[in-house]
């Protein structure tokens, strides 16, 4: 049996606005320019949570905690969650429901230092995985020692003044 894992929270933002956001123009990236930015769909808290590896942005209700949206997130950059490209303040996120049903949202902040505060906690935590992951693999494959030991017939000279009580220095 594993050790239990334990939910951690990452980030807490206490207002983000969520927006209704038209369909991707082939392969040409998100917008917050095509939004309506003036009347978000949805007001409410972000809480980001990891459990393990796993990493997660639930949205919820301010003042009960209630669930709006869940996005779970397996890398970072990845599909999930997708800077827009016309401002550091917009995210698009791919939320899921219990069954496993996908919509994409916009997700905004009002001000700027609480979308880089997300960038720096996703990229935190996708660090922390990797070096994880590098040290699970170190565990399996040790990396080679260093060998810092003295062959046969090495020898090495140390100089050192030593003072003796009477004051008079002696070089060995």
């Amino acid at each position: 049996m594993g050790e239990p894992e334990y939910e951690s929270v990452v980030l807490v933002k206490q207002e983000v606005f969520v927006y209704k956001i038209p369909p991707r123009q082939s392969n040409r990236s998100y917008r917050a320019a095509d939004w309506n930015l003036l009347e978000p769909i949805w007001t409410g808290r972000l809480r980001m949570v990891a459990k393990g590896r796993s990493l997660c942005v639930k949205l919820e209700d301010k003042s009960n905690g209630t669930l709006f949206a869940n996005c779970p997130i397996e890398s970072y950059p990845g599909v999930a969650i997708e800077a827009v490209s016309d401002s550091s303040r917009y995210f698009v996120l791919r939320i899921q429901d219990g069954n496993g049903r996908t919509a994409f949202i916009g997700l905004g902040f009002g001000d700027r230092s609480d979308s880089f505060d997300l960038n720096v906690a996703l990229q935190d935590h996708f660090k922390w995985v990797k070096n994880e992951e590098k040290i699970e693999k170190e565990k399996v494959e040790p990396k080679q020692q260093l060998d810092l030991g003295f062959k046969e017939g090495e020898t090495i000279k140390i100089n050192m003044k030593i003072t003796v009580s009477c004051g008079r220095a002696r070089q060995i």
